[in-house]
């Protein structure tokens, strides 16, 4: 099998196994460990989370908060527009994608005092806007505001749906403190805000900040994995939890952008700016070993970043074992812990 082969990474799941919509309790996911010393797999309820990490270890967690970044806008003629917002460029501008065609200068409208110009049409498929307010730009504050307001969480595209009320719940990082993402950290959703409060008693916790973008669903396209470019995200790394990354106390990532702050502060030491880190089976991890993630999508970085901890061979027997056994799969699924102690 060939690990630098995108076609390597692919699998079959049954559409029935991709889950829809989160289990009502957090905590009835299932769990499927790993334990990369053995070899060994065992089956578990998320309830057994506590009891199956050590307490020696800390845990890293991505405090990001999802904002309700899809939104729609009227045309001049009333026809109403999808939008999704990704990131400001500056005080004023920002980057969105657009359902259908635009051209640049095209105007949209927010109510009866917004309007959005599309200011230029990139390359990559997204557009550079600015809103106007009675003709005076828009700064980001008022902006995100606005969007809190009158937006949608921005669910991932491959559910068909568009995201109902109980999504500002089931879609929001419960660790979540600073706002910025447009996707949620969805290892992070099998926690209960009871468990939080629980966790904090028992592991040291280092929060991190890594605002994640659309990039994270978009699967890689290279032939050669090794071309691949990898999106971009801002994270930040405060002072105490850059001093816990430096220590020698065993880290446990909670989900893959966790993961990648960790591997990428490992790498520069920046504690803010720019995370392009790509890990895969010949740039692997140097920091954290242990990872709570969920079951990602074929042909992802994000199943490339798994194969980057427990290689090829094996990422692909762990899911064919999820399968066969019935696992739920993607966000809102169950999760898979891969361990760096022994079995208890």
């Amino acid at each position: 099998m060939n690990e630098l082969s995108l076609q390597s990474y692919d699998y079959d799941l049954p559409h029935a196994q991709i889950a829809t919509e989160p289990l009502e309790r957090r905590e009835d996911a299932r769990l499927l460990v790993y334990y990369p010393r053995t070899k060994n797999i065992e089956h578990h309820t998320f309830d057994a989370f506590e009891s199956l990490v050590p307490r020696s270890h800390a845990l890293v967690i991505n405090d990001t908060k999802v904002l309700k970044a899809r939104f729609f806008a009227q045309k001049d003629n009333g026809k109403s527009v999808e939008f999704l917002y990704h990131h400001h460029l500056d005080t004023t501008h920002f980057l969105a994608q657009i359902r259908g065609r635009v051209r640049e200068g095209q105007r949209f409208w927010l109510g009866d005092k917004l309007c959005l110009v599309v200011a230029k049409k990139l390359d990559n498929g997204l557009r550079n806007l600015v809103c106007l307010d009675d003709s005076a730009p828009l700064e980001k504050p008022a902006f995100l505001e606005w969007l809190q307001a009158h937006g949608q969480m921005p669910i991932p595209p491959y559910l068909g749906r568009r995201a109902h009320e109980g999504e500002e719940r089931d879609y929001q990082n419960p660790f979540a403190q600073h706002l910025g993402a447009i996707a949620a950290p969805t290892a992070s959703l099998h926690f209960s805000p009871q468990a939080l409060e629980r966790l904090k008693q028992r592991y040291r916790i280092a929060p991190i900040t890594l605002h994640i973008g659309a990039g994270t669903f978009q699967p890689v396209s290279a032939e050669n994995i090794l071309e691949h470019a990898m999106h971009s995200e801002e994270f930040c790394v405060p002072k105490e939890s850059a001093q816990l990354l430096e220590s020698d106390t065993p880290l446990l990532a909670i989900g893959t952008t966790a993961m990648r702050t960790i591997e990428e502060y490992a790498r520069s030491r920046r504690r803010s700016g720019a995370c392009t880190l790509f890990l895969h089976p010949q740039n692997r991890p140097k920091r954290a070993h242990a990872l709570l993630t969920n079951f990602h999508l074929p042909k992802s970085s994000l199943l490339m970043l798994v194969a980057s901890m427990i290689g090829l061979g094996e990422t692909h027997r762990i899911y064919g074992e999820a399968i066969a056994r019935g696992y739920r799969f993607y966000s809102y699924g169950d999760a898979m812990l891969i361990a760096d102690w022994d079995a208890q």
